[in-house]
């Protein structure tokens, strides 16, 4: 029997792993060219739409030395708030208390040892939000409500009661557009598209930015534009390119 040499017996090994090697990096290159190449494309949309609901949050902010004194307060000017918003014909159901609380006012400065300062009195705030779905009486609505105890006001903002078909309208043309972008590109490329990997959506609505202002009793209603608000969508896809 013939016996190898430890000098011949790395360079058998050697061998056969250059066998090994040749003969599995076709395979893998085989398998690598078998695989589609894939387009990322994003598209986008916006649907404008005439808004015909405004949210606003008013408020009652009331002090007094006593704790019990600032809660009662408030809660008197707030009931008269939503009697007034009652006489509007807003729905219970278009109020919405948002936030409630009492903290306590201090003195101030520090005293002498720069320790806490004294409290000298409470505050209680309410705020309340408010769906308004008759725009044409917005401005009576805000006027009124300064008139009878609301004396702070959080915002404004627009939208609309039934956004569904907008939802709709801006995700099919959102898809629209990720197809022609993708079109584009792929023609561009020289080459064609294949079925579609994935799909993902995003979108919301894009309207005016909330309104802030100190609110202020006024002889006419609150002067108000509604603009215009829009639905926006966004679709991204993963499409297999064809060679």
């Amino acid at each position: 029997m013939r016996r190898f040499s430890p000098v011949s017996r790395p360079l058998v090994l050697c061998a056969a792993l250059l066998v090994v090697l040749g003969l599995s990096l076709p395979a893998q290159v085989a398998r690598a060219a078998d695989e589609p190449g894939l387009l990322n494309v994003t598209g986008t949309a916006q649907i404008p739409a005439i808004p015909d609901m405004a949210t606003i949050r008013i408020g009652v902010v009331t002090e007094d030395r006593r704790a019990d004194r600032a809660l009662a307060g408030n809660a008197s000017q707030m009931s008269a708030v939503l009697t007034k918003l009652q006489g509007f014909d807003v729905a219970p159901r278009d109020l919405q208390t948002s936030d409630l609380s009492l903290s306590p006012v201090y003195e101030p400065g520090q005293d002498y040892r720069g320790q806490s300062r004294r409290i000298v009195a409470f505050r209680a705030s309410n705020i309340l939000t408010v769906r308004v779905r008759d725009l044409e009486r917005l401005g009576e609505i805000l006027d009124a409500s300064v008139g009878d105890g609301a004396n702070s006001f959080g915002g404004l903002s627009f939208g609309v009661q039934a956004p569904g078909p907008l939802e709709t309208a801006a995700r099919e043309a959102a898809m629209k557009d990720a197809l022609a972008r993708a079109e584009t590109l792929a023609t561009a490329a020289g080459v064609g598209l294949g079925p579609i990997r994935s799909i993902t959506e995003q979108g919301g609505f894009r309207g005016p930015q909330m309104m802030r202002a100190e609110m202020a009793v006024a002889d006419a209603a609150v002067p108000v534009a509604a603009g215009e608000v829009s639905m926006s969508a966004t679709v991204s896809l993963v499409i297999e390119l064809a060679q």
